[in-house]
């Protein structure tokens, strides 16, 4: 199955794109010549990753009939300071909040996604080390 994304110039460093029909605008930051106007486009693979494994973890925690009230996804990830400037290693935090979770069917939803559903993340571990952490609070 093949995707394509336009983006298209606006002004100065700013970019648009239609994903699946909500726009998602770039931009360079004002020390870097852009207006501030638009998400970077470096943190976005970031996004892309907590996305897709908050999604996989959310829909296989519900098929296993796990409710908690809260979960956040933290992406840490160290930027090299030599260009070209990439990502050189990521860790997923998952934030669970909820009263008597169910701690090893959430190791398994986050297991499942990390080695067999999220595409994101089995792109990225071809290219650097990727890491996770689970942090339960009790409500």
């Amino acid at each position: 199955m093949k995707t394509t994304i336009d983006l298209n110039w606006l002004e100065n460093m700013s970019f648009e794109a239609d994903v699946n029909g909500h726009t998602i605008r770039v931009d360079a930051g004002t020390e870097s010549g852009g207006d501030d106007s638009g998400a970077r486009p470096k943190p976005l693979m970031l996004v892309a990753l907590a996305g897709c494994t908050g999604m996989d973890v959310v829909s296989i925690l519900k098929k296993m009939r796990v409710e908690y009230d809260k979960l956040t996804i933290s992406v840490e990830a160290n930027m090299r300071e030599e260009h070209p400037k990439y990502y050189d290693e990521m860790k997923i935090i998952y934030h669970f909040v909820g009263k008597d979770l169910p701690v090893k069917k959430i190791e398994r939803a986050v297991e499942l996604s990390d080695e067999q559903y999220c595409g994101v993340s089995a792109l990225y571990k071809m290219a650097i080390p990727l890491t996770s952490e689970i942090i339960i609070t009790e409500k």
